[in-house]
Order: structure tokens, then C-alpha cells, then sequence
């Protein structure tokens, strides 16, 4: 079974990021740059928390809050779940599934390594099953 960390080797290990004291607005911005759906939320080199679009839904928007004057701190997700790198994508999914979100960091030895979303999650299963046709089709066809 696939790991986490198979994931990361090929999607790479940037991930986005924004401080506390930042405003939702200037997360947002960033977040729209780089056509993602959450920013890490850095302090002094270690994981304050994670503000995701659903954060902006729900804590900004549906709290009439204002963007531009919103700190990250006052609407993020505090102490998020974190993964290692080594639990498989099977393991992934569930907990994906169980805690119902779309973005998990991933640290290793209180090290932020990445971060896997649910979208990576479909995109090495669509390889590996199109890896797994074409193998398929090879056996059959050119036996």
C-alpha cells in the first residue's frame, strides 16, 4: 500500500503559508495566487494553525466579519490534526473521511514536511488505476 510519503515525492513538499497577525484578506490573496484551498499558519518556524477556504465560509463570511480587518489568528483552525509520512493513503482516507477535512498536514519530528489534500488523495488513485489499465492492456494485447 502507498504511503503518504509516496505522495509527497511527487507532488513536492511546498507548502503555503501565512502568520497569525496576517489578515484574512492578504490569506485569501495567497490563496487565490496559488489556486489552493488552505495556507498553513506559521509562528517562529512551527504550525500555529491552518486557515482554509471553509474557514473563510463559515468563520468570516457567515460571522459578517470583514476580510481586510480579520486577523488569520481570530478565524483559523488552531492546533489542526497532523500526519507523519510514512501512514498509508488507506489511513489517509479515513481519516479524511472521519474528520470530515479536506487538508492535513504532514510533520515529521515537529517538522512541517507538506501537506496532502483529498485532491492528491484522488489524483495518485486515478494514476495508479490508469498505471493498472495500461499494464492490463500490455499482458493482453501484446503477449
Amino acid at each position: 500500500m502507498a504511503t503518504v510519503r509516496e505522495v509527497l515525492a511527487k507532488k513536492g513538499t511546498d507548502v503555503a503559508s501565512v502568520r497569525p497577525d496576517d489578515t484574512v484578506l492578504e490569506a485569501a490573496r495567497r490563496m487565490n495566487e496559488r489556486h489552493i484551498g488552505a495556507v498553513m499558519v506559521m509562528e517562529d518556524g512551527r504550525i500555529a494553525g491552518i486557515f482554509t477556504e471553509r474557514d473563510i465560509l463559515v468563520r468570516v463570511v457567515g460571522r459578517e466579519l470583514a476580510p481586510a480587518e480579520t486577523l488569520v489568528s481570530a478565524v483559523m483552525t488552531a492546533e489542526p490534526h497532523t500526519i507523519g509520512p510514512d501512514i498509508t493513503l488507506e489511513e489517509c482516507e479515513k481519516i479524511i473521511t472521519e474528520r470530515r477535512v479536506r487538508h492535513l498536514p504532514i510533520v515529521e519530528n515537529g517538522r512541517l514536511l507538506g501537506m496532502i489534500s483529498a485532491g492528491d488523495l484522488l489524483r495518485h488513485e486515478l494514476e495508479a488505476r490508469n498505471e493498472t489499465i495500461k499494464d492490463l492492456h500490455n499482458y493482453m494485447y501484446k503477449s
